[in-house]
């Protein structure tokens, strides 16, 4: 049985919202490479105020990433109700690397592979595992490449990383056209096409 929290002051949730505002927007701009105090720095608030709300970095990622977290999870529940599994997962494919690219913490964190960077790890098993199955549907329909892991999706996320560097003007665009290659590039070779590289 879930217990509800205390609900929070006024200004004690005023302070939590600015320094998740804070937290999301120094995430997005720098990576996970944010301290605790540049946060309070941004945020105008006290350190003792941060680290009373959020008592370590993991707790403050966690939370900053949670509305990404559940966006990320609704992509794939998207592309794996899709009745077609290669559109299902172009669509994923698509999807992740619009999210990621607005912000490049989350993705650090989506992909992290370093146990003490690994802060999302627990909200990446659910659709880690539900994205599989739709690897192997698109895989056994014959329209995936047989070689493809979620490996190679992490691979695809990091680099598409590099995106949220553009330019604001051209950012979206620049994603859907790396995705674009990216999902031409994993698809199952057919008789009239040869196996990209």
């Amino acid at each position: 049985m879930d217990r509800e929290l205390p609900r929070l002051r006024a200004d004690a949730q005023d302070n939590r919202d600015r320094i998740l505002v804070a937290a999301r927007a120094l995430s997005a701009e720098n990576g996970l490479d944010v301290g605790m105090r540049a946060i309070a720095r941004r945020d105008g608030v006290g350190p003792a105020t941060l680290y009373r709300r959020f008592p370590t970095r993991h707790d403050s990622v966690r939370e900053a990433f949670a509305e990404e977290m559940h966006e990320c999870r609704q992509i794939v529940v998207d592309g794996v109700a899709d009745d077609d599994p290669w559109r299902g997962f172009r669509t994923v494919v698509h999807r992740l690397l619009a999210l990621t690219v607005r912000n490049r913490g989350f993705v650090d964190a989506l992909t992290s592979a370093e146990p003490a960077r690994d802060l999302l790890v627990g909200h990446r098993r659910e659709p880690l595992g539900m994205l599989d199955g739709l690897v192997s549907r698109a895989r056994a329909a014959g329209a995936l490449r047989a070689d493809f892991g979620r490996d190679d999706l992490v691979l695809i996320l990091r680099a598409g990383r590099c995106l949220a560097l553009a330019p604001e003007a051209t950012r979206a665009r620049d994603a859907a056209r790396f995705a674009r290659l990216a999902v031409d590039a994993l698809r199952s070779p057919g008789p009239d096409r040869e196996q990209p590289v």
